[in-house]
């Protein structure tokens, strides 16, 4: 019997462990998608305890302290911050199975050096000893990337944010890259028109552009999109339902624009084909630039309309959704393709039955021009645990070239969540170790580490161009 989260945790040959410590365990980390503050990491900031660091804004925790019992006071609400630990303490052992239980001690371990299982008995030892470590430098936010061997960081970030903490980042010399990555779903977000109006205005000034017309919407995004460039950056990311791709007039999205800046909310079809203009526009601009566009498809958000009224959304309260994909995704990407704009291009789908749809898709438009120019992401959000990751690294096996996948990011508010490439380059080795096991693979662990090790950080950093 195995111990608990030992050196060869999900690593079940040696084939696997070589694999795993010879090639995958040292390599570098390329995030190049998470939610991490940009100004924690400008200031360094020094969290002032666990509780700061490791729950706040964790919906991941906050879903399975709810599903225990446990009262709203003590997740988000007023109660201090060790009453919020103890009660996720006592949580933690009613997670086992959920990837959870595994992240929580993984983190533990790596930075803390804490081997403890945590229970309630345990929490106010591992608080205090975590909390005291907290306060030194390594454990700093610039400390933790350090520590976590990471490379690079791409954020995410609002075209109409000033990215101040980037220029501070860099102009720090602070070793790690910390690049924007451009997100302009609000400005594609007609279905609210108060709501919409309010972002453009926004927009309008940062860019210095009166909005008038949709010309000038067009003109102050890529504006935003010219300085994001400025400033580091190479991705745009999406977190929509669907791609959109309906066909549309240039007359037809200017009349729309006109009808919603006058305060009319617009028919449901004025509202697709208005989003599907702003994704070419998107996907021109990325194209124009050599940047990588993303799209996470397929999240059903804010479901708990009371919930949602008294916390704001990105609370807890989302799911898989069920939307149509594969038509859309087909008619957007060929639509970019058909006038050589297609940029690489990375797919993520929430909904693990699009796995297939998902692994074909991007086939159609692989050109060569770019190893693996259309790329399906790793699983993420729902499908970030052992089953979900391990089911998308077989979709892509089956239907394209693993050898040429990007690898794991952490799509995390966390400095705590690095443990999460550790996590997904334990699996890979495990599944390639398997077939070697089994006579499916040739024990050729020179090219089989090689493949490990781009897959963990060569084949992001060539992608990307970092």
């Amino acid at each position: 019997m195995k111990e608990f989260l030992d050196k060869n945790f999900i690593l079940e040959n040696s084939t696997a462990e070589k694999l795993y410590h010879d090639h995958a365990a040292n390599m570098p980390i390329i995030d190049y998608h998470c939610h991490l503050p940009p100004d924690d990491i400008a200031k360094d900031r020094k969290f002032e305890n666990l509780t700061k660091i490791w729950l706040d804004g964790d919906h991941y925790k906050w879903r399975a302290m709810r599903t225990n019992g446990v009262d709203e006071k003590f997740i988000t609400g007023d109660a201090d911050d060790y009453s919020k630990f103890q009660k996720w303490a006592e949580t933690v052992p009613y997670t086992m199975r959920n990837p959870l239980y595994h992240w929580t001690h993984m983190e533990l371990q790596k930075p803390f050096k804490i081997h403890e299982i945590l229970n309630g008995k345990s929490a106010k030892q591992i608080y205090e000893t975590c909390t005291d470590l907290l306060q030194k430098d390594d454990f700093s936010c610039r400390g933790l990337l350090n520590q976590a061997n990471v490379k690079v960081v791409c954020t995410t970030d609002d075209p109409i944010d000033s990215l101040e903490h980037h220029k501070s980042i860099k102009d720090s010399g602070f070793n790690v890259k910390v690049l924007p990555t451009f997100r302009p779903d609000k400005a594609m977000a007609v279905d609210d028109a108060a709501s919409f109006n309010a972002y453009v205005d926004k927009l309008g000034a940062v860019a210095n552009i009166e909005i008038s017309n949709f010309n000038d919407l067009i003109d102050a995004i890529q504006s935003r999109h010219d300085f994001f460039a400025e400033m580091g950056g190479k991705l745009s990311d999406h977190g929509i339902e669907q791609i959109y791709a309906e066909d549309y007039t240039d007359e037809e999205i200017k009349a729309i624009f006109a009808k919603i800046r006058g305060g009319k909310a617009l028919e449901s079809m004025e509202i697709l084909k208005f989003k599907s203009a702003m994704l070419i526009h998107f996907g021109h601009m990325d194209h124009a630039k050599g940047w990588t566009q993303q799209f996470h498809l397929g999240a059903l958000r804010n479901n708990n309309s009371r919930m949602v009224k008294k916390l704001g959304p990105d609370t807890g309260f989302d799911s898989i959704g069920e939307f149509e994909m594969a038509k859309p995704i087909s008619r957007f990407l060929d639509k970019l393709d058909s006038s050589d704009q297609l940029a690489k291009t990375i797919i993520y789908n929430l909904n693990p039955k699009d796995n297939y749809l998902i692994g074909t898709m991007i086939g159609n438009f692989n050109d060569g021009s770019v190893a693996s120019k259309i790329n399906f992401g790793t699983g993420w959000w729902f499908l970030d645990q052992k089953e979900g990751m391990e089911m998308q690294i077989n979709a892509l096996s089956n239907l394209g070239l693993l050898s040429r996948f990007l690898g794991m990011l952490t799509d995390s508010r966390s400095f705590l969540s690095y443990p999460r490439h550790d996590y997904f380059r334990r699996i890979l080795c495990n599944l390639i170790g398997k077939d070697v096991e089994n006579g499916e693979l040739p024990n050729d662990l020179d090219w089989l580490g090689q493949m490990v090790e781009n897959i963990s950080y060569n084949n992001a950093k060539e992608y990307f161009k970092f």
